[in-house]
Formats: structure tokens, sequence, C-alpha cells
């Protein structure tokens, strides 16, 4: 089985791969693991301690029946460094098993014009290679975290930049840190668009609100890349606002996993005990040749914590 990672500054993401019956008879062994068999969104505590994640990690395992024994690689995009070395630890005392951190020198297969490529978040580069592969391009990925970032992927591939504003979640904590007399609301669609009472009041201001944010921000977007690229929202308040927007076509709640494990088979070759190669020669001159051809480079850039 493979693991996946998606460690965010509000919430840390969880999935396992295994291989499907079609994939075991597969001639290509590096693309194996085609079906999601669980997965999990807990919260992301810098504090804690190898031997609490170790034994959080493993109580998931245990409740979905799984073995961890079974695991064969770990692939971790992490936009908190201090977690870092914790899950490193934790994945080799727990697991038994070294993790692929998505981080500088990693094959994407997609080129990164953006200013500065070291700026962009991990997270960023996962989605958008995993919209392309699912849906194509051109195409924008939404991703409602803990900030809200919208990433614009070319006709080609090419990852071009994006935009981020803050969150839905922390605009409302802003609101009823700021204000003496407001109380804090659950965020959700309301009934109606009129408020008869302060808590609707609320939450039509902060969910029509935030709509509006995202459908004008995709409005100007769409204008620069063209009416026909695809739209993708995914993260935790994704099937929320994605439902309610005028051009969001697709809500992918697994995107992120899906990203990290196509990231996984363009780096590993697996060998017939589970345990990954590091990517070959001809990998490393092959982003050589794409660096100087388009200017710019493949590989993933350093995560940034301002991105989730």
């Amino acid at each position: 089985m493979l693991l996946v990672l998606d460690v965010g500054n509000t919430n840390t993401v969880l999935g396992v791969f295994a291989r499907s019956e079609s994939a075991r008879g597969a001639a290509d062994e590096t693309r194996q693991y085609d079906q999601l068999l669980a997965n999990w969104r807990v919260a992301t505590v810098p504090t804690s301690t190898v031997d609490e994640y170790g034994v959080l990690f493993r109580n998931l395992f245990a409740m979905a029946a799984l073995e961890v024994s079974a695991v064969g690689g770990i692939v971790i995009s992490s936009v908190v460094p201090p977690l870092d070395p914790v899950l490193r630890q934790v994945c080799e005392r727990y697991f038994n098993s070294k993790p692929l951190f998505i981080e500088p020198g990693i094959k994407t297969g997609m080129p990164v014009h953006y200013d500065n490529p070291a700026e962009v978040g991990a997270d960023r580069i996962v989605n958008a290679v995993a919209a392309f592969e699912k849906y194509g391009g051109p195409c924008v990925i939404v991703d409602f975290g803990t900030a809200t970032t919208f990433d614009c992927v070319s006709a080609k591939g090419e990852y071009l930049g994006g935009v981020i504003s803050p969150g839905l979640g922390i605009s409302a904590d802003a609101l009823f840190e700021r204000t003496a007399r407001l109380p804090r609301v659950e965020i959700r669609k309301p009934e109606r668009v009129i408020g008869s009472n302060t808590v609707g009041s609320l939450q039509s201001g902060l969910y029509y609100g935030y709509l509006g944010l995202v459908d004008g921000i995709l409005d100007l977007l769409l204008a620069e890349l063209g009416r026909e690229t695809s739209v993708i929202a995914t993260g935790g308040l994704g099937s929320m606002i994605g439902t309610g927007s005028k051009h969001i076509e697709h809500v992918d709640e697994f995107l992120t996993l899906e990203g990290l494990r196509i990231i996984w088979e363009r780096n590993a070759a697996l060998r017939r005990d589970g345990t990954a190669k590091p990517a070959s020669k001809a990998m490393s001159k092959d982003k050589d040749k794409d660096k100087e051809k388009n200017g710019t480079s493949s590989r993933v850039p350093s995560a940034s914590r301002t991105n989730r």
C-alpha cells in the first residue's frame, strides 16, 4: 500500500492507496496504486510528538482494518516545516519506511512559470499536477484551505501562477474576534439571502460574500485563460462553496491525494518488496533538458507556510 499525507496549517489529510486486480497485472509496475482504500482528516498539531502522531496514525489504520506492515511507500506534502522532521521519524519508526517529501529536486513533470518557483507551496503544485492529469488544461484549481488558492495551468500543462486570498474560516475568525456583540456561528449555506436574525445575517454574509469573492476572481481568471478553462474545487470547504459557484465544474475532494500518488509514481520505480528506488539518472537529465528548454524548472519548489 501507499500512504500519502497532505499536511496543511489547519488540517492533515491522509490517504491509503492500494493496487486493484487490474493494476496488479499491468506491465508498468510503477503505476500500481489506483485504488483509494481509506482517507482521514485530522488536526495539524505542530507541538505533537513523534509518538503521539505514531499512535494516532496506527489507530486510524486499526479502525479501518488496514495492516501497517503492508505500507510499502509514503509520500508527504507539507507546508508546516517544523513538522517535517517529526513526520519523517514517525514514518521510519512506526511504518519502517522512509518518506518521499515533495521538495526541490522532485520530478513533477510540470514546468513552473513563477518569478521565484521556491515561493509556490508544494500542495499547490501537487493539486496542479493532479488536475491536469485528470481534467486536462487549461484549468484552474480552487483549494479551500486555511487560505483559498487559485492555481492556473496552461493547455500545455505549465503552472502559470495564481491568486491567494484569506480562507473563509480565518475571515470568519477575524470578524468574531473584532466584534464584541456578534456571536460565533456555524459556516454554512443559509436557506435565504436575507437574514431575519443575527445568526442568519452572519451566515448569509459569510457564505454569499465569500461566494462572490470566489466567482469574482474566477471571472477575471477565465477572461485571461479562456472560457473553455476547466475549474476544479478541492479542500475542506470545496463542496459547500463549489456547489454554489457559477464557474466551478468539478468538486474533487481527493485531488491532493491523487496528486501525491501521481508524483510518487513519477519519482519511484517499485521493487518487488514495495520499497522505492530513487529516480533514475535519465529522469535527472530530462529535468535539466526541460529547464533549459522552458527557462523554468519542472521540479517542485519549497513549501510555503502562507499557502494553506
